[in-house]
């Protein structure tokens, strides 16, 4: 029922013209002796509330909808007669017919209305031979009806407006990063290959900076797997993973080679523990909590990962200042950045691929620093 479109419009009606039908209902016990027409008005609204909720609106165009409004109308009219003229019921519901009209539908239809719901209002009390004073109160309700009418189609259009600016620009940011996953495959493969055959003739030192070189353009383009990966869970809502049992101690360590020799980090892993995982996406969680914790925080830059029976559980503690409160309701989101002290997208991309595992990711206070601790459930079979 909630949103835009034909569709929600109508069924928003339905529900609206419904409860109208339940409250002509009520007021038979107020009023006993007329029955008949209480009856015949809870009979309109509630047939014109099953057309509403059962129609296909969405043939019949964006405006469709906009026909309910006038048969509301003059449902709600034939209830100002029922009642024997008393409008207290009406204004009030003709005043919500105009506010739904104004969230799914333009102006020009809202000054449509102008006409038919000014008829609504009046014709039943000139019927039932109201006062001139009671007459005139339409001229005091129609106008504020109207008001209100293009106070809330101005502010639903703004918003509609912003909608599609932002839906725009994720449409921008999802074809760069595609794009940019892609083109950066050639010019890797190409310097890779480069690598390989220096790798043939090296002889000494320029070994061990042609492997490190070879390292890190591999670790590249699994970055680039790993964008197109994060895309799709933009678009839906899932990362396929290729799980298996890997030693926790081999994944360490084979991380930790891409880390740069002279910075202080540690590592302190049970050799006999076994981890269940994406060994890419494993990877990728760790060298983002290392790259984050040697950035923002001080060393030594502490790795454990122990077991215990929620499961295994895997730490990256700095010794740094740790984290500002301002950012912790913020910390895992997309581009959580606070200035110097701030965050960028590497903790988003942590919890996504732990979220894709099972597990979660989660900031704790240590004294000093922080350490950020990701869940995995246990391997199977495993207690």
């Amino acid at each position: 029922m909630l949103g835009t479109g034909p569709r929600a419009a109508a069924r928003q009606f339905g529900v609206l013209i419904v409860v109208a039908g339940l409250l002509a209902l009520v007021g038979i016990s107020n009023d006993p002796t007329h029955i008949s027409r209480l009856l015949l008005v809870a009979a309109c609204d509630f047939s014109l509330g099953l057309i509403a909720l059962l129609l296909p609106w969405r043939r019949l165009g964006r405006y469709g909808p906009a026909v309910l409004g006038l048969t509301g109308f003059a449902v709600l009219g034939l209830s100002t007669w029922s009642f024997g003229g008393v409008a207290a019921g009406t204004g009030p519901f003709l005043v919500l017919i105009y506010a739904w009209a104004a969230l799914h539908f333009p102006r020009w239809i809202l000054a449509a209305y102008a006409i038919p719901a000014t008829l609504a209002y009046l014709v039943p009390l000139v019927l039932t031979g109201q006062h001139p004073l009671v007459l005139g109160s339409a001229f005091v309700l129609m106008p504020i009806a109207l008001a209100v009418a293009f106070l809330i189609e101005a502010q639903a259009r703004h918003l509609r407006d912003d909608r599609e600016r932002l839906s725009r620009i994720e449409q921008w940011r999802a074809a760069m990063i595609n794009t940019l996953a892609h083109d950066v495959r050639a010019p890797l493969a190409t310097v890779r290959l480069v690598f390989e055959e220096l790798q043939e003739t090296a002889t000494g030192p320029h070994v061990k900076m042609i492997g490190a070189g070879m390292r890190q353009a591999a670790r590249i383009a699994r970055l680039a797997d790993g964008l197109l990966d994060l895309s799709r869970i933009d678009s839906a809502g899932h990362l396929k993973l290729d799980r298996a049992d890997h030693p926790a101690h081999a994944l360490v360590k084979d991380a930790l080679s891409y880390v740069h020799e002279d910075a202080d980090v540690r590592a302190e892993v049970d050799e006999s523990l076994t981890v269940h995982v994406d060994k890419q996406r494993f990877e990728q969680i760790l060298l983002n909590l290392i790259t984050n914790a040697l950035r923002y925080g001080r060393p030594p830059v502490i790795v454990k990962f122990t077991r215990d029976t929620t499961g295994d559980r895997l730490e990256v503690r700095d010794h740094g200042p740790g984290i500002p409160d301002e950012l912790r309701p913020r910390l895992f989101g997309q581009f959580a950045v606070g200035g110097e002290q701030g965050v960028g997208l590497g903790l988003w991309i942590v919890r996504q691929l732990a979220v894709a595992h099972g597990g979660h990711a989660a900031a704790e206070a240590r004294d000093p620093g922080v350490a950020m601790v990701i869940t995995f459930p246990p391997p199977p079979g495993q207690p």
